[in-house]
């Protein structure tokens, strides 16, 4: 029996959080870019290393190990953020450098950290300095990845949580009705030269999600959930619900159209996996 066979269509979605998944044991189902993503960087840098995220789970494909999710925060006017980690300064190596980790965040029990985030050449981008300036908010990008964005939206904006009131009718044609609301964005890309690539779903399964987890509860809001939408296996841009996925009975999933990997949003899994240092100045 597949992995995919345990759960059956009309079950509607899987709904918990699974144990940690080493990257490092599933990069060899992939290709060799897979491994370069998951090995160990001896280069100078901040930061990088072992690294435990949690992460939607990746179901088939190559990619290695799932996305690692982005904690959500609505402000009192409704606008979508994505939370960073607190800022501080420690010593590594005799040096001092700034580190973003929140231990215990909201009382999961989970320490976030950007180095969730330190792949694919992100480790790089100016959003992912520590302390760089940003209002943190989710922003529509240049090219929004469902047509409803750019009817509602102009570049820029920042997503609102009013935009997503029709979650639970919502559909692009591709699959199933009502499993829920995408946007796509950019995330701490303000003024970069790089943009950070995000994707967001507000979904009733997310706020039943929320329900028996401590993690879930803590880094949900309001049926949103967030990721950064960076493919694990060459670093493409997936899509929640994409056209031509279902080729693959991915219709109901993030689908990257590279390489076909396929990802989960509904069930969020912990990985283990070395994340890159960030570039010294």
């Amino acid at each position: 029996m597949s992995e995919r066979d345990k759960y059956p269509a009309d079950s509607g979605r899987r709904r918990f959080v699974k144990g940690v998944v080493g990257g490092a044991a599933l990069a060899g189902v992939g290709a060799t870019g897979a491994a370069a993503i998951n090995s160990a960087t001896q280069s100078p840098g901040a930061g990088g290393g072992s690294t435990q995220a949690y992460a939607i789970e990746n179901t088939a494909g190559p990619a290695p190990r799932g996305m690692p999710q982005i904690p959500v925060e609505i402000d009192d006017e409704g606008y979508l953020k994505g939370v960073w980690p607190e800022v501080k300064t420690e010593q590594q190596g005799g040096i001092s450098i700034q580190i973003a980790e929140t231990q215990d965040y909201k009382g999961s029990g989970v320490a976030y950290t950007s180095e969730w985030f330190q792949y694919c050449g992100v480790e790089s981008y100016a959003g992912i300095e520590p302390g760089y300036d940003s209002d943190n908010y989710f922003r529509v990008g240049s090219n929004p990845g469902y047509d409803w964005e750019s009817e509602v939206y102009s570049e820029g904006d920042k997503l609102h949580v009013d935009d997503f009131s029709d979650y639970k009718e919502w559909s692009n044609d591709v699959g199933d009705p009502g499993l829920g609301k995408p946007a796509t964005g950019r995330w701490r890309s303000e003024d970069a030269e790089d943009v950070i690539p995000i994707q967001v779903i507000k979904s009733e399964q997310v706020e039943q999600m929320a329900q028996n987890d401590p993690w879930i509860e803590a880094s949900t809001e309001e049926g949103f959930i967030a990721w950064l939408n960076k493919c694990t296996h060459f670093c493409c841009v997936p899509k929640y619900k994409s056209e031509g996925s279902a080729k693959f009975n991915a219709e109901n999933d993030v689908y990257c159209q590279c390489h076909q990997s396929v990802y989960d949003p509904y069930s969020l899994v912990q990985t283990l996996f070395t994340a890159r240092p960030r570039p010294t100045e």
